[in-house]
């Protein structure tokens, strides 16, 4: 099975969690209905029997999964509605879900947010803090084996490096400016894009290629993992932080229920967005924090520096 058909299989495979019944459960009223014959909470944010939450394959599947279904078993009790999680095959399919009303709710990268927001009007509502409630960023970088001969970003040319997948923020976009702004053309070096943030991390560590970006979300969890010693390997380059993923809703929705699915995601214990955070290198881990548009200025203005459109993700 190739690792896109894999990616399908696993999100057919996950795409329901266990339902929950939406509408309100007093025998006086119509279902969906209080007794006064307003909407119930679940009847506002279940208008068509679920909501879609979409998650961009970062991480491999199989480990993402019971981390965000965890998160989506949480969200569906604080909406009291059904929460089906979608692990799409890439950034573009998750803006193309977005933008054709196949997902109400969708975790992106930052930079893949960049064209969500202008593709799909995709607003952001709630990122990750740690246990002092203040938002997480994380850092892109290029390692190097510890004995390379490579020393900074500018030896670069003529040497093979390993990006994580096209639209990325850290493993694509941010290294490729860092190589403009060294003067180092992508025509001047190989570059491979090996398919995720593992799969670079693994392009360096097995030896095929002489550097690559691993960002420090990738190195804590693999460090974690006993699949990277940084002692074998060292830093060449490093970007400004970025602050965490936002997790968005579709901005075509019905404004009451944008304003129930954000209050719910912000309603969230620490232990329900835990595991998540540890694929983000979120620790501690607390409640999730409000962000807006605002927040990911910087990767909007990065994208029209280097002139980035949604074909590039």
């Amino acid at each position: 099975m190739t690792p896109a058909s894999r990616l399908r299989a696993l999100a057919a495979a996950v795409s329901v969690l266990a339902l929950a019944a939406c509408g309100s459960t007093g025998s006086s009223s119509s279902p969906g209905t209080t007794a006064a014959g307003a909407p119930s909470p679940a009847a506002v944010a279940c208008p068509d029997g679920r909501i879609r939450f979409g998650i961009e394959p970062y991480e491999d599947p199989a480990k993402l999964t019971p981390a965000y279904t965890v998160l989506a078993n949480a969200l569906q009790a604080q909406l009291g509605c059904p929460v089906k999680l979608q692990i799409v095959e890439n950034y573009a399919a998750e803006v193309l879900a977005m933008r054709n009303g196949q997902l109400e709710v969708a975790e992106f990268g930052p930079l893949g947010f960049v064209f969500a927001s202008d593709k799909a009007h995709a607003e952001a509502v709630a990122s990750f803090a740690d246990g002092s409630g203040a938002l997480t960023t994380y850092k892109a970088g290029i390692w190097v084996p510890v004995d390379s001969p490579l020393k900074t970003i500018n030896d670069l040319k003529g040497h093979s490096l390993a990006l994580s997948s096209a639209g990325s923020t850290s493993g694509d976009a941010l290294p490729r400016y860092a190589l403009k702004k060294a003067g180092i053309a992508q025509s001047d070096l190989k570059v491979e894009y090996a398919g995720g943030h593992p799969q670079s991390l693994l392009a360096l560590t097995s030896g095929k290629v002489e550097a690559a970006e691993i960002n420090t979300q990738q190195q804590a969890s693999a460090t974690k993992a006993g699949t990277f010693d940084a002692t074998k390997f060292r830093k060449i380059w490093e970007s400004d932080p970025i602050p965490n993923d936002p997790v968005t809703v579709a901005g075509s929705l019905d404004p009451a229920l944008k304003a129930a699915i954000s209050k719910a995601l912000l309603g969230l214990a620490a232990k329900d967005v835990a595991q998540v955070g540890a694929f983000l290198d979120v620790d501690p881990p607390g409640p999730m924090i409000a962000v807006t548009k605002a927040t990911y200025q910087p990767l909007f203005d990065l994208a029209g520096t280097l002139g980035l459109t949604e074909k590039d993700v």
